[in-house]
């Protein structure tokens, strides 16, 4: 080996193979460790051949290659592994190395080992990363969070190997402390989930309603994406779509309905109910996966349970093929927008300074969820940085004005012919309750204080004062110890 390592990584499966190879490409000298050590020597007689790489053997002798102060990356699966890892690595380390974390981990998790490292005398960054295996190699979005001090002695690494807007900004910055980077990244799988869901809705409607064959159904998400909606999500919607098997016959269709999830959308639903952040569309979007896992019990429903079956749709196809593109897209902003509310909601609790308009920025390039749309968020947030919600952001408010009647009439439209769609339905449920200046919560706060005595506030009188009513006239003037709406 000549000269030391700039970074350390252990984890030689997709992702930190791609990130190795992408880290010296851009010049880095990258030291690896695999816990099967087997995967190291095919590694270095593989793709990591003749390039600028050392393999270790263990990690005594990968954290000796490292120039000071060390960074080490763990690429691994996220769980006790990574705790096993830190352990192991701490005696081996000394004052002001850096530990970091990219796999998909839980924010509370990445918070109690950053404290847990820090009281070490070590750094530690945990750290989203988006885009997949072509992202990895290419580029991802990265998201930092943890040990602020750690972020100069990565900064130049993770700026070179993550993927750049048009206009040459890096898609990775300092997100915050403790767990903020994970739970930025875990934000971003909520919405990716919410627009996966909302292109299935739209591809059901196409083919169960507007009876349109793969090859139709390509060319217009190949439409849609060179317009409001360009996305890479719509990209390879269009591509999948017209793959075919060695048969001749279309993949897509061949491939069963269930879909599973592996924890981020569903840790992201569970944060919001924490925080108390309706986050409707993203929730949706996790029971409509959990919903499709019930393939026998559906099949078995369908022989039994009444509703209409989709008719052949008779109207003006093009027409509500643009209100369907006017759907998606309002739904989009609305997924959007509950996922920054959740950030600052969070950003409030933990005491994080999130930057909204950097992370739209960081999301715009590498991610999964990478789109033109992104661009207008981070104008939104330049323009009003304490922006309650991206609803109320003239761009956005001009356009889900001009979506309405499209939104409407396609759930309409759905409905009448028993075609599931919840998260473009949640979307608007959302947007009507949003803009709405009275709910009937006042029912539901009497029924509470009816039957439990929670007490209420009025409309004429100030915030903060609570009454109660004895409903019944039967009932005593003690009321529950706490108002809680």
């Amino acid at each position: 080996m000549t000269g030391k390592s700039d970074i350390g990584l252990i984890g030689l499966a997709v992702m930190g193979e791609n990130l190795v190879l992408n880290m010296e490409s851009k010049g880095f000298r990258v030291s690896v460790f695999n816990r099967t050590v087997a995967r190291v020597d095919n590694f270095m007689a593989g793709r990591g051949a003749l390039k600028n790489i050392f393999g270790a053997h263990s990690l005594e002798e990968l954290v000796a290659s490292l120039a000071k102060p060390r960074k080490v990356f763990l690429m691994i699966k996220a769980g006790a592994a990574v705790d096993e890892y830190i352990d192991k690595l701490i005696p081996l380390l000394e004052p002001g190395d850096v530990i970091i974390d990219g796999g998909n981990t839980h924010f509370p998790d990445t918070a109690r080992r950053t404290q847990y490292v820090e009281s070490k005398g070590l750094l530690y960054i945990g750290t989203g990363v988006s885009g997949g295996e072509e992202g990895a190699l290419k580029g991802p979005s990265m998201m930092p969070g943890g040990s602020a001090e750690a972020w100069p002695l990565v900064r130049p690494i993770f700026q070179s190997i993550c993927a750049h807007t048009a206009d040459g900004a890096p898609c990775c910055d300092w997100v915050g402390e403790g767990g903020a980077g994970h739970f930025v990244k875990m934000v971003h799988n909520g919405i990716e989930y919410g627009d996966i869901q909302l292109i299935c809705e739209c591809y059901q409607i196409m083919k169960d309603l507007l009876g349109m064959s793969n090859q139709q159904m390509s060319e217009v998400f190949a439409e849609w994406n060179r317009g409001d909606l360009d996305s890479y999500l719509i990209e390879i919607t269009r591509d999948i779509l017209t793959k075919k098997d060695e048969d001749g016959r279309y993949v897509l269709d061949c491939i069963l309905d269930t879909a599973g999830q592996k924890g981020t959308g569903k840790w992201t639903a569970i944060a919001a109910l924490d925080a108390g952040v309706p986050l409707t569309l993203i929730t949706e979007s996790v029971y409509a996966r959990s919903l499709s896992a019930l393939k026998d019990e559906r099949v078995a429903a369908s022989k039994i349970l009444a509703g209409p079956t989709a008719a052949p749709y008779s109207g003006d196809r093009t027409a509500i093929l643009e209100a369907l593109r006017q759907a998606l897209f309002a739904s989009k902003v609305v997924s959007y927008a509950q996922g920054f509310s959740l950030m600052r909601a969070a950003a409030a609790e933990y005491g994080w300074k999130l930057n909204y308009g950097g992370i739209a920025l960081m999301w715009r390039g590498g991610c999964i969820i990478r789109s033109v749309f992104l661009g207008k968020i981070k104008e939104a947030f330049d323009a009003q940085s304490d922006l309650a919600n991206i609803m109320l952001a003239p761009y956005f408010q001009q356009k889900l004005a001009a979506a309405q009647d499209g939104w409407r009439r396609v759930i309409a439209l759905a409905v009448a012919n028993g075609i599931p769609t919840p998260t473009l339905s949640a979307a608007l449920s959302y947007y009507d309750g949003y803009r709405s200046e009275r709910l009937p919560a006042n029912l539901l706060q009497a029924m509470r204080d009816y039957f439990g005595a929670h007490t209420y506030e009025r409309v004429d009188r100030p915030r903060g004062e609570v009454f109660h009513t004895n409903w019944t006239g039967h009932g005593g003037d003690t009321t529950s110890g706490s108002y809680n709406a």
